[in-house]
């Protein structure tokens, strides 16, 4: 595995799926700047940690407007049994120690290895973090995923749900998208 912290992308992956400039309707990839690529490959680094682990492949972590890492987690649904156990659920439960004030949470950013969901959505909505990256997005994660029953998303985008926010999240993605789909290859098995 590549290293997360480098900053050159490590696609070489031959598979047949919508990779960054593939596909019609897919979303654009958009481009990120040094430290914002530093920091999503330390999301992606934690996706794989999950899959080494057993569980789905997501990683997260919230970086504060000082550049520090303050709260890092991967998905751990399959370990613990919580279905609420995602990566971005578990890194804001992480900043529940550290008890940063709304205003430091407003100049935070939370990078994800993927776009997500509208559960964790909800938490970066009422936990006042300013800004969300995320690397995969929700159409391309279908490919992997497909449309199982179990696994059916609602209706609503990450940026809906920060749309309707009182407070303004400034939302990236998707971003190094070869590179945050690589963990997801062989992870979902139907």
């Amino acid at each position: 595995m590549t290293s997360p912290f480098s900053s050159s992308s490590s696609s070489s992956s031959s598979a047949t799926w919508p990779r960054a400039g593939a596909g019609a309707g897919l979303p654009a990839e958009q481009p990120l700047d040094e430290r914002d690529g530093r920091y999503l490959r330390k999301a992606i680094y934690w996706s794989h940690a999950a899959s080494r682990r057993g569980n789905r492949p997501f990683g997260a972590i919230v970086v504060s407007a000082a550049g520090d890492v303050i709260a890092e987690a991967y998905n751990a649904t399959a370990e613990n049994g919580d279905c609420t156990s995602h990566a971005e659920m578990g890194a804001i439960r992480a900043l529940a120690a550290r008890r940063p004030t709304r205003e430091e949470l407003a100049g935070a950013t939370l990078y994800s290895s993927a776009e997500p969901c509208v559960m964790c959505a909800g938490a970066i909505f009422w936990s006042n973090i300013g800004r969300v990256v995320f690397g995969i997005d929700a159409e391309r994660l279908r490919v992997f995923r497909g449309e199982r029953q179990d696994q059916r998303d609602a209706e609503l985008s990450c940026r809906d749900v920060f749309a309707a926010s009182p407070h303004p999240i400034e939302c990236i993605g998707p971003a190094l998208i070869d590179e945050a789909t690589a963990p997801h290859e062989g992870a979902w098995r139907i």
